[in-house]
């Protein structure tokens, strides 16, 4: 009997019991013996959900995503470091820190390119299949493409909640050490002035600040109005504005040369001092805002930091809120793109694995396209976020939708 009958037919198997131990005369399972991940899983196998066809397409589909992420991304190490070894001597990188941006490298541009990964590895594999005559045997011995679909459905529902769990906890921690060797070593400029910097620190309290230095943690020409019922009834000004590092308090400012300007009504009460303790609801942090500062923050650090912008009526929002759809968006284009990569290399065809995949690398090319169209749409224009994010993988899944229908027939 061939292989692939095997394959189709599995033949009954002895189930094994995990590890159980006697407790007053009752036998239960081990505790602490595996995580509760794991333990789920082996519930599903012990229940029989796991055929053999599935397990044997599953181990094909994750054995090749994974294989492909650690050969490509080996070789972007490799080219990284080729590329940039020079500056990282000019600048005395040290081997440790080297090491961790290199261990926080990796992730980061697996989890980015997770999508696309999935895309060609079911192409790939799934045209070898077909090369070999295996999904022709599995679907003479009665197996639908609906059933076919199920352990791509499953290696997706893997993939796509390592890559939500990386995304949202484990990349964001490792960005800041990441972006943080970028601009020491590899001659990034951290952003040290700001210009022109107008925003909310409190309801009804709108700062501004023509010009500030984060190394001297001064401000020049700075402004601070208060509305009440949408009527300006305070206006101070300042010469200038400087942090001060060194008080118990955050957000501890002294300005200079002050005027303040009372409104009520008709009446107009102007004073002058020649400096000000204050407590301000703003730090420098806040004007200094360094590029890819979206990529450090987890999912609630994210939320509350556009929650925080939004009172302050800041104008680059919208990057943090694409960001935060993207991390939902991405794991999601799994199912899709195994879906689409099924559907086009599950048949023969006439220009073989290397016809299947000319068409995986074109697709996957338009994908790439289409994210950074909608995503600088976003930013730049009057496109909603949430939209920018899931755009396209709501044109793929319309794509996925009519390849789908025409593999039933």
């Amino acid at each position: 009997m061939s292989s692939d009958n095997d394959i189709i037919q599995p033949q009954e198997e002895p189930i094994a019991t995990p590890p159980t131990e006697e407790h007053d005369g009752g036998t239960t399972t081990k505790s602490g013996s595996a995580p509760k991940g794991l333990s789920a899983l082996w519930l599903l196998i012990r229940r029989n959900f796991f055929s053999r066809l599935d397990r044997y397409i599953m181990v094909k589909f994750l054995g090749t995503y994974f294989f492909s992420i650690i050969l490509i991304i080996s070789i972007a190490v490799v080219f990284d470091f080729s590329e940039n070894s020079g500056k990282f001597t000019m600048n005395h990188a040290p081997m440790i820190k080297l090491a961790e941006y290199y261990a926080n490298f990796i992730p980061f541009y697996s989890n980015l390119f997770s999508a696309l990964f999935v895309f060609i590895s079911v192409i790939f594999f799934t045209s070898k299949l077909a090369e070999n005559s295996e999904i022709i045997a599995m679907m003479a011995s009665g197996t639908s493409f609906s059933r076919l679909m199920r352990p791509y459905i499953l290696s997706s529902i893997v993939i796509a909640s390592l890559s939500l769990w990386l995304g949202s906890n484990v990349i964001p921690r490792g960005s800041v050490s990441r972006l943080e060797f970028e601009m020491r070593y590899k001659s990034r400029k951290r952003p040290q002035t700001a210009e022109h910097v107008q925003l909310q620190v409190d309801t009804g309290v709108i700062a501004y600040i023509d010009f500030f230095d984060g190394k001297r943690k001064r401000g020049e020409r700075f402004a601070l109005d208060k509305f009440q019922n949408k009527s300006l009834v305070s206006h101070l000004t300042a010469q200038s504005i400087v942090y001060d590092t060194l008080a118990d308090e955050r957000y501890h400012w002294r300005l200079h040369q002050v005027k303040i300007r009372t409104l009520s009504g008709l009446r107009e009460i102007i004073t002058t001092k020649p400096m000000v303790d204050s407590v301000i609801i703003m730090e420098p942090k806040d004007f200094l805002m360094s590029k890819n500062h979206q990529q450090t923050l987890t999912n609630r650090e994210l939320l509350d930091y556009i929650a925080r912008q939004r009172l302050r009526g800041s104008s680059n929002v919208k990057v943090y809120e694409v960001e935060y759809h993207k991390r939902f968006a991405d794991p999601f284009a799994a199912f899709i793109l195994s879906t689409i990569g099924l559907a086009l290399s599950f048949r023969k065809r006439k220009g073989g694995l290397g016809g299947s995949l000319g068409l995986g690398l074109a697709l996957s090319a338009l994908y790439v396209l289409f994210q950074t169209i909608s995503s600088t749409f976003a930013i730049n224009s009057d496109w909603p976020p949430a939209l920018a994010a899931w755009f396209p993988n709501i044109l793929f899944f319309f794509v996925a939708a009519i390849l789908y229908r025409r593999s039933l027939r």
